[in-house]
């Protein structure tokens, strides 16, 4: 039986944190796409005895990292407008 993408994020995210673009390299999938799934991913966890941590994204240049929505590709800093930014850093934990 083979794993779904979401299976396989998971998987390589339990216990090692991972960003967006680090998994999307593994996994073989778009950057995009594991940002989707990592939202579902959280929703689904939620029922599990596991969770979703999510660190989110930080400007290089302010170090800014109040963004709205960490699941998020943002463009650019609200607060300075540099477009220098971490990609959020995912982890899957058991409380």
């Amino acid at each position: 039986m083979e794993t779904t993408t979401r299976q396989r994020i998971v998987d390589a995210i339990r216990g090692a944190p991972a960003t967006p673009r680090e998994l999307s390299k593994q996994l073989g999938v778009p950057t995009n796409t594991v940002y989707d799934h990592a939202r579902h991913v959280a929703k689904s966890l939620e029922s599990e005895s596991e969770q979703l941590l999510v660190a989110p994204p930080e400007c290089k240049e302010c170090g800014f990292s109040g963004f709205d929505d960490p699941l998020s590709a943002p463009s650019r800093c609200p607060e300075c407008k540099c477009e220098r930014l971490t990609q959020p850093r995912l982890l899957v934990e058991s409380p």
